[in-house]
């Protein structure tokens, strides 16, 4: 097991607890204020947040564990089923009674007792399985346009579209990117990975900016100070980059960020790189970013070691998902990117999210103890055989 991966994840994960810890206070008092006025609380508290991502780490490291020690090859059979579930679950959002909707989107769902899921989350760990499974199979053939390049955008197409009607701007990005960058690993032509990635945004992308609030991202993003935006949007992005320039160097120190009393919307979720910003400063983070950076190389390295090409396929899949969706979140912090609604993963606020980043790094450490096993099985048959030829 890559106990290096296993190291820096635990740390993240632990990192982002203290983080919500201390920027959601105000967010906590607020929202708790409210359920005592409606009467289901009895006092505000400044640990809502706090509390809920606790109980969020607690089952998803338990998750992680359990697919640590699931054969990773388990879910190469199980591949069609999880990923046809997920998109049953996609449908589920759109459907009246089952839909929980927060915000501006409708991504989540509850069902009966169960806490609210976001399905989009789950779909980028499904996708990578039936992409895998799909890639192995049809080794010889992806290079072909009706046996590769048809059937990769019939899939790409139908994963994206779903979430691109919720609509998840984010999500949607992040889905295209695993898929073009399996799709070219596995041996796609380079022509058919462009025409792919492009036919997915023509695509999916006006379905998604029909909605006048994701046009106002743009909007904000390429003329901030425009006054149609300037108070809503506008503000989001011009109070996360006072967060990141008033941390300076070394920060104002943990707990003091000003942001965090309603200045920053999403604090503890999206935004919360612009508050560690504020908090840690630049030195500190550049540790963070560091481990980030380490975390994705492990991935890759572990892929380019699985013994198998099922392995390798996984887990290239999930370190696209990570990095990516770590690249997007940072950049949208930083102006560099329109908002996307994006979590920083093992980091942000978010039951769904961290679940799904946990396993899937569970995933990884169960393909890198096969690496292992199966170097070392090697390793001794070839000392075997050296013995018996001495003989």
């Amino acid at each position: 097991m890559d106990l290096l991966l296993l190291g820096i994840t635990v740390v993240l994960t632990f990192f982002g607890l203290a983080m919500i810890a201390s920027v959601s206070v105000f967010e906590s008092y607020q929202i708790t204020s409210r359920l005592v006025n409606q009467g289901i609380q009895e006092t505000p508290s400044n640990s809502f947040y706090l509390w809920r991502s606790f109980i969020h780490v607690v089952v998803a490291l338990i998750a992680m564990g359990l697919t640590a020690v699931i054969p990773y090859r388990m879910w190469e059979r199980l591949a069609l089923p999880l990923f046809g579930a997920t998109l049953l679950l996609l449908i589920g959002v759109f459907i009246p009674g089952i839909n929980a909707g927060y915000g501006t989107a409708s991504s989540w769902i509850r069902i009966g007792f169960i806490p609210s899921i976001q399905p989009s989350e789950f779909l980028k760990l499904t996708l990578i399985f039936y992409l895998a499974i799909w890639l192995q199979k049809r080794e010889q053939l992806i290079g072909t346009w009706k046996e590769g390049f048809i059937p990769f955008a019939s899939v790409l197409l139908l994963a994206t579209i779903l979430v691109a009607l919720q609509p998840d701007l984010g999500s949607f990005l992040v889905l295209s990117a695993i898929a073009v960058v399996m799709f070219f690993v596995a041996g796609g032509n380079i022509f058919h990975v462009v025409l792919g990635g492009g036919i997915a945004a023509i695509m999916g992308l006006p379905i998604i900016l029909e909605k006048e609030y994701i046009r106002n991202r743009f909007r904000a993003f390429l003329r901030p100070d425009d006054p149609a935006i300037a108070e809503t949007i506008g503000f989001q992005i011009k109070q996360a980059l006072i967060a990141v320039g008033s941390g300076g160097v070394f920060g104002v120190g943990y707990g003091k960020s000003i942001q965090k009393f309603g200045y920053l919307p999403e604090v503890q979720a999206d935004m919360i790189f612009s508050a560690m910003a504020e908090e840690l400063g630049f030195l500190r983070l550049l540790i963070i970013i560091g481990m980030f950076g380490i975390l994705i190389w492990r991935g890759y390295q572990i892929g380019q070691e699985a013994p198998d090409r099922f392995g390798f396929l996984v887990a290239t899949g999930i370190t696209t998902w990570i990095a990516v969706q770590t690249i997007l979140n940072i950049g949208v912090n930083l102006s560099l990117f329109p908002l996307t609604g994006l979590t920083l993963p093992f980091i942000s606020y978010g039951g769904s999210s961290l679940l799904a980043n946990l396993m899937a790094v569970g995933i990884l450490l169960n393909i890198s103890s096969h690496s292992v096993y199966e170097t070392s099985r090697a390793r001794h048959s070839r000392r075997h055989a050296r013995k018996m030829a001495t003989r």
